[in-house]
């Protein structure tokens, strides 16, 4: 989970620095890529840990 939310920290001020500063679009676009990433993550792995939960 710490992993999680340092990336979605990441890609957050990465995307503030591309769209606010002048001629540095492409740290937004990165920002947008790790977000992408980070999300696609937590997904496979709430999906990987729901298969392998025991029944009670």
């Amino acid at each position: 989970m710490t992993l999680f939310l340092a990336l979605i920290t990441a890609a957050i001020i990465l995307g503030l620095i591309g769209a606010v500063a002048d001629g540095l679009l492409f740290l937004l676009s990165i920002g947008i890529a790790v977000l992408v990433a980070d999300l696609l993550y937590m997904a496979l792995r709430t999906r990987h840990f729901a298969h392998h939960r025991p029944l009670r």
